[in-house]
């Protein structure tokens, strides 16, 4: 309780400190499309039949549309990372170099709080703990306490050892394991995580899913390209660099899945089929993310920052919505998706005895319903979110309450 009160105490401090800039609306409307399509891989992990004893991105075993279901969340993850680098330079711009380092370190660290005590109860339900996981919060709030020290250097600097991460990461595929564990169990946490279990004891293990460095170098990425979007800095320019950017970025992906020997720790696998093969070419490794997965995911994310900026209609104002309260979406979304699985979990016929699970509580291995079931789902659960998102978009507008900053 002490580091809570403390936690607290400098977070209102720092957060006393910052002002609030204008925010741009193609940025919004992209995190809240990435955020409404997040939702349904969630969607899928809880509600899907198959969800725990398949792989829905195996050429072998998939159908298409269950390809495509999970396929497209794969832009969810790097885009919300990359946008998050990129806000950070936006939010610097406001505050002196000092304060706005202090602020990522200090938000950084609230994120990793986060990720274990609320994200991990929301995913598992489990009230003893068990099992903490890690996943895009965790790496989020570990790349800006990065990023905190680097971006008192300069964006251009950032913006490099981004590229040499994104770009390099892939080489320590090519070299054996340490045979050391603690040499292997640190480079598998920065470097190659996938999936990795670390035992507390003997009944509580945390789960490493993303790895620290890759998704740092992609919000570095992001913290580069935020100059673009600096006050000052001409749109016609913006656009025409984010165009190229993602351009040059698919062109990448294309030519190193046709090359097949460098960017993905999985080298695409051959069918003597053509749908197989359409599949195995986009089927890259989100754990870590590869170079390709990376190129293929960002490069389309910004072409669509290149072509939204003066696009505005129904579903820009919608999408921005939730764009613009990510964080408080990211959070209600697991734990409305939850209970709604306890209601189902009961209304099924599902018994006590069948309550606790690994890792999460309420999934049993064999339940679950069909693709269409669970996109209505999605779609019912996302559509209630509106509201809420709103309403605290609405809030946050009209409020200065320091929290605000770190929600």
């Amino acid at each position: 309780m002490e580091f809570v009160s403390l936690l607290t105490k400098l977070l209102a401090m720092d957060a006393a400190q910052t002002t609030r800039s204008k925010r741009i609306l193609s940025i919004d409307i992209l995190r809240g499309l990435v955020m409404i399509i997040m939702a349904l891989d969630h969607t899928r992990d809880f509600f899907h039949i198959g969800a725990i004893t398949g792989d829905p991105l195996n050429p072998d075993t998939t159908t298409g549309m269950l390809f495509f279901t999970r396929w497209i969340t794969h832009f969810c993850a790097p885009t919300f990372v990359f946008l998050s680098g990129l806000s950070a330079y936006l939010s610097a711009q406001h505050k002196t170099p000092g304060s706005a380092s202090s602020f990522l370190a200090k938000r950084g660290l609230w994120l990793i709080f986060v990720e274990l005590a609320i994200i991990t109860f929301g995913l598992t339900f489990n009230p003893g703990y068990n099992f903490l996981i890690l996943q895009v919060i965790w790496a989020i709030g570990t790349s800006m306490i990065f990023l905190a020290i680097f971006s008192r250097l300069s964006y251009k600097v950032v913006l490099i050892v981004g590229l040499l991460l994104v770009f390099g990461h892939n080489l320590f595929n090519l070299f054996p394991a340490p045979a050391d564990p603690d040499g292997g169990l640190l480079l598998k946490v920065f470097f190659t995580a996938s999936g990795t279990v670390v035992p507390l004891s003997g009944k509580h293990f945390i789960y490493v899913f993303y790895a620290i460095l890759p998704w740092t170098g992609i919000m570095f990425i992001g913290y580069g390209v935020g100059y673009w979007f600096k006050t000052g800095y001409a749109a016609e320019h913006r656009q025409r660099n984010l165009f190229i950017a993602g351009l040059f970025a698919i062109l990448v992906f294309i030519s190193l899945r046709l090359i097949n020997i460098y960017g993905d720790p999985a080298p695409r696998k051959e069918y003597h089929d053509l749908f197989k093969n359409l599949l195995a070419f986009f089927n890259v490794s989100k754990y870590p993310p590869s170079l390709q997965y990376a190129c293929m995911t960002l490069g389309p994310a910004m072409l669509f920052l290149a072509v939204t900026e003066k696009l505005n209609n129904w579903f820009t104002k919608v999408t921005s919505v939730y764009g613009a309260v990510p964080f408080f979406y990211y959070v209600l979304h697991f734990y409305l998706l939850h209970t709604l699985l306890v209601i189902v979990f009961f209304a099924t016929g599902h018994g006590t005895k069948e309550i606790v699970q690994v890792p999460f509580m309420f999934r049993p291995a064999i339940f679950g319903f069909h693709l269409p079931l669970v996109y209505l789902i999605w779609l019912a659960v996302v559509t209630s979110l509106y509201w809420p998102c709103k309403w605290f978009k609405r809030y946050k507008e009209t409020h200065r309450q320091w929290w605000l900053s770190y929600v």
